[in-house]
Order: structure tokens, then sequence, then C-alpha cells
């Protein structure tokens, strides 16, 4: 976690995938994440999608790391008390409930700005808290699917809708994002708001390239520039010799060039055709010769070389469990291994931006239910 938010103090009412995500993106910020759960149940994702140990899901660890957890009761007079002296000290509150679940309860956002104007206020689920499917339950494809996420039309430009990322994550991502901007819109005006984010709209967003041209086809007037179905051969995948794959870009006339003569290949320049850019004749014999010259070193090789020569070439692995002991990867700290106070080892995915001088960690591990429940009613003097 970075200490970007440190002194903000959110507090979170969610359980599965939405708010949960939302949560933690914020306390890898440095944000004081304090988890409010039912004493009863609370996030049963601690118990979903596989154990570790008993309680610790792989799912729960992720994505519930860097926040502290109370457990109250706010159906009763002396959990509601809690709750609002605990909002008294808080900056941001996550709703990642469907519909007006937080409402019923009578902590809602009108309930809330009563009490704090300023508070910011996100609500974070599926499908939005507007339009006909907001009292809907959401589970992640859900999201993709009304997105048209799950389909890929083959003869769409630019492949058709792309997926965005899965929908939970991605929603999560314009979340954090519209509830740091009310920080410094909060900052500079002294007003809070309610934001309203759906993970459907995150797919959607996040797929801008695919979505924009798919929804924008019948108005291309020229597509000489476009790659149509079938990628080119310089634009396309390569296998190194040591077995790896390569994704090669060399589109550019520059880049082209720059790649031929790295290989000492000067005769092949003249193969680009005219324009800004050229991915190549699929039908002609150059992919097959870029193949043996990719196929004749190794991956390590074409990476220094890449580097050295400035030529938009990359590996292409055949899932994270392959790319993980990249020596890039490695570098940028997006996947990180910490110790786990009863798990031992495990590994995280951390933040994916880098602030200088703050090298990402775990401050507080996924708690257990109610984990911190003393220590911060003392804290509230309860």
């Amino acid at each position: 976690m970075s200490d970007l938010l440190e002194g903000i103090r959110v507090v979170e009412s969610a359980t599965l995938f939405n708010g949960d995500t939302l949560g933690t993106i914020l306390g890898d910020l440095g944000a004081d994440v304090i988890k409010v759960e039912s004493p009863f149940q609370g996030d049963y994702l601690r118990w979903f999608l596989g154990q570790i140990t008993p309680g610790n899901s792989p799912a729960h660890v992720q994505v519930n790391k860097n926040k502290r957890s109370v457990a109250i009761d706010l159906r009763t007079p002396e959990g509601l008390d809690v709750f609002w002296k605990l909002l008294d000290t808080a900056d941001v509150f996550v709703d990642g409930n469907a519909s007006d679940a937080c409402a019923k309860l009578g902590i809602g956002y009108e309930h809330q700005r009563l009490r704090k104007p300023d508070i910011i206020y996100c609500q974070y689920s599926g499908f939005g808290s507007e339009g006909p499917y907001a009292a809907i339950p959401t589970h992640g494809q859900m999201m993709n699917a009304l997105a048209g996420a799950l389909l890929q039309p083959a003869d769409a430009p630019m492949g058709g809708t792309a997926s965005g990322g899965e929908g939970t994550a991605a929603g999560a991502v314009h979340a954090a994002l519209h509830v740091s901007a009310a920080l410094t819109y909060r900052h500079r005006t002294g007003e809070g708001c309610f934001i309203d984010v759906a993970g459907v709209d995150g797919v959607i967003a996040q797929s801008w390239i695919a979505s924009t041209y798919a929804l924008n086809d019948d108005r291309i007037t020229d597509r000489s520039s476009l790659p149509g179905g079938a990628m080119g051969a310089k634009y396309a995948h390569y296998e190194t010799k040591d077995g790896f794959g390569v994704l090669f870009c060399c589109i550019e006339p520059k880049f082209w060039a720059n790649f031929c003569r790295a290989v000492e290949r000067d005769d092949l320049i003249e193969s680009h055709r005219e324009g800004a850019v050229d991915f190549g004749d699929p039908t002609d014999d150059l992919g097959a010769e870029i193949q043996r010259i990719i196929g004749a070193r190794d991956l390590a090789d074409w990476m220094v070389l890449a580097a050295e020569r400035d030529i938009p070439m990359g590996p292409s692995y055949r899932g994270l469990a392959e790319a993980v002991d990249d020596a890039h990867l490695r570098t940028r700290g997006v996947i990180h291994e910490q110790d786990h106070p009863t798990l031992g080892r495990f590994t995280y995915i951390g933040e994916a931006g880098k602030v200088a001088g703050q090298p990402y960690r775990v401050r507080y591990p996924a708690p257990a239910l109610g984990e911190h429940t003393d220590e911060i009613l003392k804290e509230l003097g309860a």
C-alpha cells in the first residue's frame, strides 16, 4: 500500500466482490478502511471459493486486505449508536450492497447526510442504484453479460465488445477514482456527494476501444487502416527458440525498419506498405519469415534487443503462472509476496501504480469477522 490516502477513514458495508474490491483499493492507497459486518455471518466470502485455512479463501485474503473488521448488529439501538459514532470519524462510506439495503437499516445516504453533510457516499453494485435493474442482485459475470462482453463477434471491427476485465474489478477502479476526486472536491468546496457506480458501466468504460468501434461501425467511411478480422504478419504472435510466445507489433515504418536492421535483414524494410501503419498482408509469406527469425533466439535475448533497438515486442505468456517469474513484472511489484500471520506465504495482487519512496506492503491481512471490534470501540470511546 502507498500513503496517498493516509488520514482518510473509510467505513465499508459490503459482502462479496463489488464493495470489497473498492474498499481494498482505497486501503491499498493508504486509507484506514473499517469493514462493518453483521456479527451473525459477516462477509461470507471468507468461506466461499475455496479454503487455505478455515475462513480464509484466497479471494477473501486478497480483497479484504488492508482493512479492519468491526462486528455490529445494526438492527439494535446499541449497534446503531456505535455505527453513528464511527461515521462521525469517517470521510467516505462504501455501500457495496444491492438496492436500498442500507436505507432500510436507517443508514442510507439520506440518513447519513443529515448527520454528516460532507460525507462522501459511494454505492457500488453490479447494475447501479438507478435504472430498471437496480433492485436485481448480481454476481460477477452478470455485469459482463449485460455489457455484451461474454460474446465476441468475429466480424466486428477491433474485435467487437472486448471483455473490459472482470466486472466487479472493472467498476471498482472507477469507483475508487470517483471517491478520490470527491475528496478533492470536498477539500475545495466543503461539500460531500453521492456516487453511484455500476460494474456493468465499468466493463464498458474499460473496453472503450472495442466498444467505441462497435458502436460507431456504420459511421466509418475509410477502413484501410483497420486490421480487419485477421491481423497481418507485423502484428502477430510468434514462438521463440526456448518455446515462449512473443507478441510482435512493428506496424509503424520506423519500428519495422528498427527490427529489420537489428536482425540484419535490411532487405525486408521495403516490404512495408505505404501509410502510417501496416499490419502486413496476412496472405503473404512474411509471417513465416518472421517466425524463422524469432525462432532463432531465446525470449530473454529478444527482450534485451527490443529494449536496446526500440522494437515494440514483448512476452506473450500462456497465463499468469508462466508470467510470474518475468523479470519486468517482478520489478513492477504488482505481484507481491508477503508472510500472512496464520497462512504463511501468500501471493497478493498489489497496486497497479508505483509511488516513489512508498513500496507496496500489506498493513493489515484480511481480518477475521469482528477481529478489531474491541480495538475500534476503544478508539471511539464506546
